[in-house]
């Protein structure tokens, strides 16, 4: 049963997930846990595969991609999110956290996870397709293990930080190969560009810090403050601000990018003085940018 728990710990973003070995679902359409307890869906939800970590969504809002990164098979979903519906999914061998699509939505990249590559996933008619694989290194026992990635469109750069060699990459997608590697402090959990694509955001899973690396120079140029435990981030375009979530106790860091400062701490948890356990994991912005959305993982 502790097992079970661990991996409804890691719950992603809005979405409910229904897990097919260890939740039921009610008549009513809500979903009994393994612990007895029911959770019943505000509005409608999608079923997903087994401990989907992140969702991507194109340029456009056409698509929607989802990782399943549990310990049954492993695979990558792409969904319709206007009729709410999986049109495709491919199995992978391993997979991780990193999930984004390329600007004109004819591709898709994803974390390869101990395979420590990234997926090139060709889109086409609303399916998806093998199309190549971008090394940055042997697979286990070699430890790399890619997590977040970014992509400057432009430049066909990808940005990738990872969790086991505390690292930042760089890769070049037309020379599909490696042209920079940097250290982290600690694991590398997201990375995401500025506005301009001149700055990248890396939140260092067990450092309690964001760093920032300046994409021209291609150096890290200064240190945010954050909470216990960084890991999702999202940028305010229209103020430049940062939101960042920490997992261990329970609040999302707000930056300002103008003034370089932590201007705000803010307490997602269920009640004031909560002690840590509610595992903040996720942020996003609505398009007007008037609200932010937290999810709580531990909380669900």
């Amino acid at each position: 049963m502790k097992y079970l728990k661990a991996r409804l710990c890691l719950p992603c973003l809005i979405v409910l997930i229904q897990l097919s070995d260890a939740c039921a679902q009610a008549p009513d359409a809500s979903i009994r846990l393994p612990n007895g307890w029911s959770l019943s869906p505000a509005g409608t939800s999608i079923s997903l595969g087994d401990l989907p970590l992140a969702m991507s969504v194109s340029s456009s809002g056409k698509w929607m991609a989802v990782t399943n990164n549990g310990q049954s098979q492993q695979n990558i979903q792409l969904i319709d999110p206007a009729g709410l519906k999986v049109v495709d999914s491919i199995r992978v061998h391993a997979a991780w956290l990193g999930l984004t699509f390329s600007a004109d939505e004819h591709f898709l990249f994803a974390s390869g996870g101990n395979d420590n590559f990234i997926l090139q996933l060709g889109i086409k008619e609303g399916h998806l397709t093998p199309y190549d694989t971008l090394r940055l290194g042997k697979a286990w026992p070699e430890k790399i293990s890619p997590a977040g990635l970014a992509i400057d469109d432009k430049t066909q750069l990808l940005y990738v930080v990872t969790k086991e060699n505390n690292s930042l990459y760089i890769f070049d997608i037309n020379q599909r190969k490696v042209v920079g590697q940097y250290a982290l402090p600690s694991e590398g959990y997201a990375c995401l560009l500025s506005t301009d694509h001149r700055k990248l955001y890396v939140s260092c899973w067990g450092a309690s810090k964001v760093k920032v690396f300046d994409t021209a120079k291609r150096i890290f140029t200064k240190d945010y403050p954050v909470g216990d435990h960084p890991n999702d981030m999202c940028l305010a375009r229209k103020s430049e601000l940062l939101f960042v979530a920490n997992a261990n106790d329970n609040s999302v860091s707000v930056i300002n990018l103008r003034t370089d400062k932590v201007v705000e701490t803010l307490n997602a948890a269920l009640y004031p003085q909560a002690p840590s356990g509610s595992t903040t994991n996720s942020v996003a912005l609505s398009k007007d940018e008037h609200t932010l959305y937290v999810a709580n993982a531990d909380n669900n």
